[in-house]
């Protein structure tokens, strides 16, 4: 974050820019062949299966999607508690907002392929909303496993985690969800927190978070990481793994959908040129293994170049087809999902998957 405090003090005092760019739209993103020249070798499963949650590797599913069963309230299971908080940028010493001009974008330097200049990113207020699950299950004044979700709250995962804690099949835990603090992408607070490569976002929730959440909701939660995981979908997703890769100590459990492994951090920071892409193109291949667990899931039509930058660094198939080819290369325990007719953060995907993907990530767990 040394990059990204004194950019943001210039955004904070910079006076109100002139002509900005307009965010371009977005083009249909093609149709993925999964075992094109490039692409990781996969298990092709029958359409409509799914593997087991005891499986390392690749695999290909769909095109049919059926709503796993544990996607659904049912009766004679014991149902959480939700609690909704609310947490003001006023009330944080981390991230005191800033916001993106509406209907303006950014303008690729020149000079740089890979950094977008964004003029129009200045401070701003915002208001997040905090969902919070406890179990059923949950004894008072015992830590709890827990997992915090990006760009919540997310009652699927409550629906899920009732069904599957009820089986056994994953520990009786707390669920995090936590909103974002608004916009998308690089200028935005969203994309400040989601994209940037440090441990910024893990110690937020961890000094800001955590402590609101035990709090008011009257838990307490385990500080081993082994009990910890994250999770989401698209930069919520790149997240999930930034907070995994630099706060080991912290989270060793990883949950990702269509995960922007591509090159959105701002400000940029010539340390990691190509944001989230360095994970799978440098940071992983060139570090010791972390003790880390992680699932993931793409669409065969996610997004490909969805804005004005052509650094070669925005393709999120390509970019989840990377992450799984170095997670092999360096003995990670992983399960990655090639999904056939989904497109990027697929309901129909998660429906018939995240039960799948909690259970897997949650194995080895005592």
């Amino acid at each position: 974050m040394a990059a990204v405090q004194p950019a943001m003090a210039i955004a904070q005092a910079a006076p109100k820019p002139v002509a900005p760019a307009a965010k371009p739209a977005r083009p249909a993103p093609p149709t993925r062949d999964p075992n094109a020249p490039g692409f990781v070798a996969k298990k092709e499963l029958p359409d409509g299966q799914i593997p087991s949650a005891d499986a390392d590797g690749n695999f290909i599913i769909g095109p049919t999607h059926t709503k796993a069963p544990e996607m659904t309230v049912k009766d004679g299971v014991p149902q959480g508690t939700i609690f909704n908080l609310t947490m003001k940028s006023t009330d944080s010493k981390m991230y005191p907002g800033i916001a993106r001009e509406p209907g303006t974008f950014g303008t690729v330097d020149p000079k740089n392929p890979a950094k977008l200049d964004v003029p129009t990113s200045h401070a701003a207020p915002y208001t997040r909303k905090v969902a919070v699950y406890v179990p059923k299950q949950y004894v008072a004044g015992t830590a709890a496993p827990f997992i915090v979700g990006a760009d919540g709250p997310d009652k699927n995962l409550f629906i899920a985690l009732d069904n599957l804690i009820h089986q056994k099949k994953v520990p009786a835990m707390v669920a995090i969800s936590i909103g974002n603090g608004s916009g998308d992408a690089q200028g935005s607070q969203r994309g400040l927190e989601y994209d940037t490569m440090s441990g910024k976002y893990a110690e937020f929730v961890e000094t800001e978070v955590l402590p609101l959440v035990e709090k008011e909701c009257n838990v307490k939660l385990t500080k081993d990481p082994e009990g910890r995981a994250t999770m989401g979908c698209s930069s919520g997703a790149s997240c999930a793994m930034i907070m995994a890769w630099y706060r080991p100590d912290l989270y060793r459990r990883v949950l990702s959908y269509s995960g922007t492994f591509v090159n959105q951090q701002w400000p940029h920071n010539p340390e990691t040129r190509g944001g989230a892409w360095e994970l799978h193109a440098s940071l992983i291949p060139n570090s010791p293994p972390k003790p880390l667990r992680i699932w993931m899931a793409v669409g065969d039509r996610d997004l490909l170049n969805p804005n004005l930058m052509r650094d070669d660094m925005h393709d999120w198939v390509l970019a989840n087809e990377n992450m799984a080819k170095a997670l092999a290369a360096k003995g990670y325990k992983y399960q990655y999902n090639f999904v056939k007719n989904a497109g990027h953060c697929d309901g129909n995907m998660k429906a018939q998957t995240l039960p799948l993907a909690l259970e897997y990530v949650w194995k080895g767990y005592k």
